[in-house]
Protein backbone atom coordinates (compact mmCIF):
# COMPACT_ATOMS: atom_id res chain seq x y z
CA UNK A 1 0.00 0.00 0.00
CA UNK A 2 1.22 3.76 -0.90
CA UNK A 3 2.07 6.60 1.66
CA UNK A 4 -1.16 8.07 -0.85
CA UNK A 5 -3.07 5.05 -0.12
CA UNK A 6 -2.60 5.19 3.76
CA UNK A 7 -3.30 8.72 4.14
CA UNK A 8 -6.55 8.52 2.28
CA UNK A 9 -7.84 5.24 4.90
CA UNK A 10 -9.83 7.74 6.95
CA UNK A 11 -11.59 9.30 4.08
CA UNK A 12 -12.31 5.64 2.64
CA UNK A 13 -14.27 5.02 5.55
CA UNK A 14 -16.59 7.49 5.04
CA UNK A 15 -16.89 5.75 1.80
CA UNK A 16 -17.65 2.69 3.07
CA UNK A 17 -20.23 4.15 5.35
CA UNK A 18 -21.71 5.75 2.73
CA UNK A 19 -21.92 2.59 0.46
CA UNK A 20 -23.03 0.64 2.92
CA UNK A 21 -26.25 0.63 2.15
CA UNK A 22 -25.76 -0.12 -1.78
CA UNK A 23 -27.58 -3.52 -2.49
CA UNK A 24 -25.24 -6.95 -2.30
CA UNK A 25 -25.84 -8.84 -5.17
CA UNK A 26 -25.37 -12.58 -5.14
CA UNK A 27 -23.74 -13.64 -8.13
CA UNK A 28 -24.06 -17.54 -8.01
CA UNK A 29 -24.18 -18.29 -11.48
CA UNK A 30 -23.80 -14.93 -14.18
CA UNK A 31 -25.43 -15.45 -17.44
CA UNK A 32 -24.93 -12.09 -19.10
CA UNK A 33 -26.18 -8.48 -19.21
CA UNK A 34 -29.44 -7.44 -18.12
CA UNK A 35 -29.73 -10.54 -15.48
CA UNK A 36 -30.15 -9.51 -11.88
CA UNK A 37 -29.48 -11.63 -8.86
CA UNK A 38 -30.81 -11.29 -5.19
CA UNK A 39 -29.82 -9.99 -2.18
CA UNK A 40 -28.04 -11.86 0.64
CA UNK A 41 -26.78 -10.77 4.12
CA UNK A 42 -23.21 -9.81 4.86
CA UNK A 43 -22.24 -13.30 5.95
CA UNK A 44 -19.40 -14.28 4.27
CA UNK A 45 -20.27 -11.58 1.92
CA UNK A 46 -16.94 -10.12 -0.76
CA UNK A 47 -18.69 -6.88 -0.82
CA UNK A 48 -18.82 -6.32 3.29
CA UNK A 49 -15.39 -7.69 3.49
CA UNK A 50 -14.05 -5.02 0.45
CA UNK A 51 -15.59 -2.16 2.31
CA UNK A 52 -14.25 -2.95 5.54
CA UNK A 53 -10.59 -3.50 4.07
CA UNK A 54 -11.40 -0.13 2.38
CA UNK A 55 -9.70 -1.19 -1.26
CA UNK A 56 -10.27 -3.37 -3.89
CA UNK A 57 -7.64 -5.84 -4.50
CA UNK A 58 -7.24 -6.34 -7.81
CA UNK A 59 -5.22 -8.61 -10.20
CA UNK A 60 -3.67 -7.28 -13.42
CA UNK A 61 -1.05 -7.79 -16.03
CA UNK A 62 2.07 -6.15 -15.74
CA UNK A 63 3.57 -6.83 -19.25
CA UNK A 64 0.77 -6.44 -21.81
CA UNK A 65 0.91 -2.60 -23.59
CA UNK A 66 -2.49 -1.66 -23.61
CA UNK A 67 -4.13 -4.20 -20.84
CA UNK A 68 -2.51 -4.05 -18.17
CA UNK A 69 1.23 -2.87 -17.61
CA UNK A 70 3.86 -1.23 -14.87
CA UNK A 71 5.14 1.56 -16.02
CA UNK A 72 8.49 1.86 -14.09
CA UNK A 73 9.12 5.29 -14.88
CA UNK A 74 5.54 6.19 -13.29
CA UNK A 75 5.50 3.60 -10.66
CA UNK A 76 2.29 2.68 -11.70
CA UNK A 77 -0.01 0.49 -13.14
CA UNK A 78 -1.76 1.74 -16.35
CA UNK A 79 -3.89 0.32 -19.26
CA UNK A 80 -7.72 -0.82 -20.09
CA UNK A 81 -8.14 -3.57 -17.45
CA UNK A 82 -6.19 -1.36 -14.87
CA UNK A 83 -8.94 1.40 -15.75
CA UNK A 84 -11.74 -1.04 -15.45
CA UNK A 85 -11.08 -2.05 -11.61
CA UNK A 86 -11.48 1.35 -10.82
CA UNK A 87 -14.52 1.41 -12.49
CA UNK A 88 -15.57 -1.60 -10.33
CA UNK A 89 -14.35 -0.54 -7.09
CA UNK A 90 -16.13 2.73 -7.90
CA UNK A 91 -19.68 0.66 -8.24
CA UNK A 92 -18.78 -1.27 -5.08
CA UNK A 93 -17.90 1.98 -3.42
CA UNK A 94 -20.72 3.98 -4.41
CA UNK A 95 -18.69 6.97 -6.10
CA UNK A 96 -17.24 8.18 -9.20
CA UNK A 97 -14.78 6.67 -11.74
CA UNK A 98 -13.08 10.01 -11.10
CA UNK A 99 -13.42 9.40 -6.94
CA UNK A 100 -12.37 5.87 -7.05
CA UNK A 101 -8.88 6.69 -9.07
CA UNK A 102 -8.33 10.31 -6.74
CA UNK A 103 -9.11 7.84 -3.41
CA UNK A 104 -7.26 5.20 -5.01
CA UNK A 105 -9.77 2.50 -4.34
CA UNK A 106 -7.75 0.18 -6.05
CA UNK A 107 -4.43 -2.31 -4.34
CA UNK A 108 -2.78 -3.95 -7.25
CA UNK A 109 -1.07 -7.01 -7.78
CA UNK A 110 0.64 -8.67 -11.01
CA UNK A 111 -0.72 -12.02 -12.41
CA UNK A 112 0.32 -14.24 -14.63
CA UNK A 113 -1.51 -17.76 -15.88
CA UNK A 114 0.10 -19.38 -13.71
CA UNK A 115 -1.29 -17.44 -10.83
CA UNK A 116 -4.89 -15.96 -11.78
CA UNK A 117 -6.71 -18.39 -10.38
CA UNK A 118 -5.10 -19.67 -6.92
CA UNK A 119 -4.69 -15.30 -6.22
CA UNK A 120 -8.54 -15.86 -5.98
CA UNK A 121 -8.92 -18.90 -4.45
CA UNK A 122 -6.93 -18.21 -1.16
CA UNK A 123 -8.47 -14.37 -0.99
CA UNK A 124 -5.49 -12.36 -2.27
CA UNK A 125 -7.36 -10.95 -4.76
CA UNK A 126 -11.15 -9.97 -5.24
CA UNK A 127 -10.99 -9.71 -9.26
CA UNK A 128 -8.52 -10.30 -11.80
CA UNK A 129 -8.76 -8.29 -14.71
CA UNK A 130 -5.42 -10.23 -17.12
CA UNK A 131 -6.76 -11.09 -19.90
CA UNK A 132 -8.20 -13.97 -18.78
CA UNK A 133 -10.11 -16.00 -21.54
CA UNK A 134 -13.72 -17.05 -20.59
CA UNK A 135 -13.76 -20.79 -21.40
CA UNK A 136 -15.72 -23.81 -20.02
CA UNK A 137 -13.37 -25.66 -17.86
CA UNK A 138 -12.62 -22.46 -16.27
CA UNK A 139 -15.76 -21.33 -15.15
CA UNK A 140 -16.32 -24.74 -13.15
CA UNK A 141 -13.83 -23.06 -10.60
CA UNK A 142 -14.76 -19.31 -10.87
CA UNK A 143 -17.30 -16.84 -11.97
CA UNK A 144 -16.80 -14.71 -15.17
CA UNK A 145 -18.19 -11.60 -16.66
CA UNK A 146 -19.91 -10.80 -19.73
CA UNK A 147 -16.66 -10.51 -21.95
CA UNK A 148 -15.41 -7.33 -22.22
CA UNK A 149 -13.27 -7.64 -25.09
CA UNK A 150 -12.62 -10.64 -27.81
CA UNK A 151 -9.39 -11.66 -29.62
CA UNK A 152 -7.92 -14.12 -31.38
CA UNK A 153 -4.42 -15.83 -31.13
CA UNK A 154 -1.75 -14.31 -33.25
CA UNK A 155 2.11 -16.18 -34.43
CA UNK A 156 4.71 -13.52 -34.32
CA UNK A 157 7.83 -14.33 -36.15
CA UNK A 158 10.96 -12.77 -37.34
CA UNK A 159 10.94 -11.15 -40.70
CA UNK A 160 14.02 -12.43 -41.65
CA UNK A 161 12.93 -16.07 -41.36
CA UNK A 162 11.55 -16.53 -44.28
CA UNK A 163 8.43 -18.00 -42.86
CA UNK A 164 5.34 -17.29 -45.61
CA UNK A 165 3.03 -20.24 -44.22
CA UNK A 166 1.74 -22.46 -40.86
CA UNK A 167 3.39 -25.03 -42.93
CA UNK A 168 6.77 -23.68 -42.72
CA UNK A 169 6.47 -24.15 -38.90
CA UNK A 170 6.97 -28.17 -39.20
CA UNK A 171 9.49 -29.26 -36.21
CA UNK A 172 9.83 -25.15 -35.17
CA UNK A 173 9.84 -23.83 -31.51
CA UNK A 174 6.21 -22.08 -30.62
CA UNK A 175 6.80 -19.97 -27.57
CA UNK A 176 3.69 -19.57 -25.37
CA UNK A 177 3.00 -18.27 -21.47
CA UNK A 178 2.70 -20.72 -18.96
CA UNK A 179 -0.86 -21.48 -18.19
CA UNK A 180 -2.57 -19.84 -21.25
CA UNK A 181 -4.46 -22.21 -23.35
CA UNK A 182 -2.86 -20.81 -26.52
CA UNK A 183 -1.19 -24.47 -27.15
CA UNK A 184 -4.17 -26.46 -27.53
CA UNK A 185 -5.75 -23.46 -29.86
CA UNK A 186 -2.79 -24.07 -32.53
CA UNK A 187 -2.87 -27.38 -32.13
CA UNK A 188 -6.82 -27.61 -33.28
CA UNK A 189 -6.32 -24.35 -35.68
CA UNK A 190 -3.60 -26.72 -37.80
CA UNK A 191 -6.20 -30.02 -37.32
CA UNK A 192 -8.95 -27.61 -38.46
CA UNK A 193 -7.38 -26.24 -41.74
CA UNK A 194 -5.75 -29.02 -42.49
CA UNK A 195 -1.84 -28.24 -42.06
CA UNK A 196 0.48 -31.37 -41.93
CA UNK A 197 2.76 -29.41 -40.07
CA UNK A 198 4.04 -30.47 -36.11
CA UNK A 199 5.70 -27.90 -34.48
CA UNK A 200 7.01 -27.98 -30.67
CA UNK A 201 6.25 -25.73 -28.14
CA UNK A 202 8.39 -24.45 -25.26
CA UNK A 203 6.27 -22.20 -21.98
CA UNK A 204 7.68 -18.98 -20.78
CA UNK A 205 6.69 -17.76 -17.11
CA UNK A 206 6.40 -14.11 -19.46
CA UNK A 207 5.61 -12.47 -22.14
CA UNK A 208 9.14 -10.35 -22.42
CA UNK A 209 10.95 -13.96 -21.89
CA UNK A 210 8.88 -15.31 -25.07
CA UNK A 211 9.93 -11.94 -26.99
CA UNK A 212 13.82 -12.10 -25.82
CA UNK A 213 13.68 -15.36 -27.17
CA UNK A 214 12.34 -15.11 -30.30
CA UNK A 215 14.90 -11.85 -30.51
CA UNK A 216 17.84 -14.30 -29.86
CA UNK A 217 16.72 -16.77 -32.06
CA UNK A 218 15.86 -19.42 -29.10
CA UNK A 219 12.42 -19.97 -30.45
CA UNK A 220 10.73 -19.84 -34.06
CA UNK A 221 7.77 -18.52 -32.91
CA UNK A 222 5.56 -16.23 -30.39
CA UNK A 223 2.36 -16.85 -30.14
CA UNK A 224 -0.50 -15.19 -28.16
CA UNK A 225 -3.45 -13.39 -28.52
CA UNK A 226 -3.15 -10.12 -31.07
CA UNK A 227 -3.94 -7.52 -29.29
CA UNK A 228 -0.87 -8.91 -26.38
CA UNK A 229 1.85 -9.69 -29.50
CA UNK A 230 0.78 -6.00 -30.72
CA UNK A 231 2.63 -4.34 -27.94
CA UNK A 232 5.63 -6.44 -29.17
CA UNK A 233 5.14 -5.56 -32.70
CA UNK A 234 8.45 -3.74 -34.43
CA UNK A 235 10.10 -3.18 -37.74
CA UNK A 236 11.70 -6.82 -37.09
CA UNK A 237 9.07 -8.73 -37.17
CA UNK A 238 5.39 -9.81 -38.32
CA UNK A 239 2.27 -12.01 -38.12
CA UNK A 240 2.48 -15.38 -39.90
CA UNK A 241 -0.79 -15.92 -42.26
CA UNK A 242 -2.22 -13.18 -40.22
CA UNK A 243 -5.78 -13.89 -42.66
CA UNK A 244 -5.97 -17.38 -40.47
CA UNK A 245 -7.85 -16.17 -37.66
CA UNK A 246 -8.41 -18.65 -34.75
CA UNK A 247 -8.74 -18.68 -31.01
CA UNK A 248 -11.65 -16.07 -30.92
CA UNK A 249 -12.12 -15.88 -27.54
CA UNK A 250 -13.55 -12.89 -24.99
CA UNK A 251 -11.71 -11.68 -22.16
CA UNK A 252 -14.19 -11.81 -18.50
CA UNK A 253 -13.57 -10.19 -14.76
CA UNK A 254 -12.98 -13.23 -12.91
CA UNK A 255 -14.43 -13.47 -9.13
CA UNK A 256 -14.68 -16.32 -7.03
CA UNK A 257 -16.84 -18.94 -7.30
CA UNK A 258 -20.44 -17.94 -6.14
CA UNK A 259 -19.53 -15.19 -4.15
CA UNK A 260 -21.70 -11.31 -4.09
CA UNK A 261 -19.40 -9.52 -5.85
CA UNK A 262 -19.47 -11.46 -9.17
CA UNK A 263 -23.10 -9.70 -10.81
CA UNK A 264 -21.61 -6.68 -9.37
CA UNK A 265 -18.58 -7.21 -11.55
CA UNK A 266 -20.95 -8.30 -14.34
CA UNK A 267 -23.01 -4.96 -14.35
CA UNK A 268 -20.20 -2.71 -14.49
CA UNK A 269 -19.21 -4.60 -17.71
CA UNK A 270 -22.46 -4.96 -19.09
CA UNK A 271 -22.88 -0.73 -18.33
CA UNK A 272 -19.47 0.32 -19.74
CA UNK A 273 -20.52 -1.76 -22.91
CA UNK A 274 -23.60 0.19 -22.84
CA UNK A 275 -22.37 3.61 -22.96
CA UNK A 276 -19.69 2.81 -24.95
CA UNK A 277 -16.69 3.31 -22.35
CA UNK A 278 -15.33 0.07 -23.07
CA UNK A 279 -14.90 1.12 -27.02
CA UNK A 280 -13.65 4.78 -26.24
CA UNK A 281 -10.49 2.67 -24.19
CA UNK A 282 -9.63 0.29 -26.88
CA UNK A 283 -8.95 3.67 -28.86
CA UNK A 284 -7.19 4.88 -25.96
CA UNK A 285 -5.19 2.46 -25.64
CA UNK A 286 -4.29 2.06 -29.20
CA UNK A 287 -5.65 -1.73 -28.91
CA UNK A 288 -6.68 -4.06 -32.02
Amino acid sequence: MTDMTRAAVSRRHFLQLAGAGMLALTGTALTGCGNSAGGGSDKGSKLAAIKSRGHLNAGVKKDVPGYGYYDTAKGRFEGMEVDLCYQIAAAVFGVSYKEARAQELVEFTDVTPKTRGPLIDNGQLDVVAATYTITDERKKSWDFSTPYRTDCVGLMVKKRSGFTSIEDLDGKVIGVSQGANTQGLIEQMIKDNGFSCEPEFRAFSGYPIIKSSLDAGNIDVFAMDRSTLAGYMNETVELLQPEVKFGEQGYGVATKKGCDLSAVVDQVICDRLADGWLDQEVKTWGLV
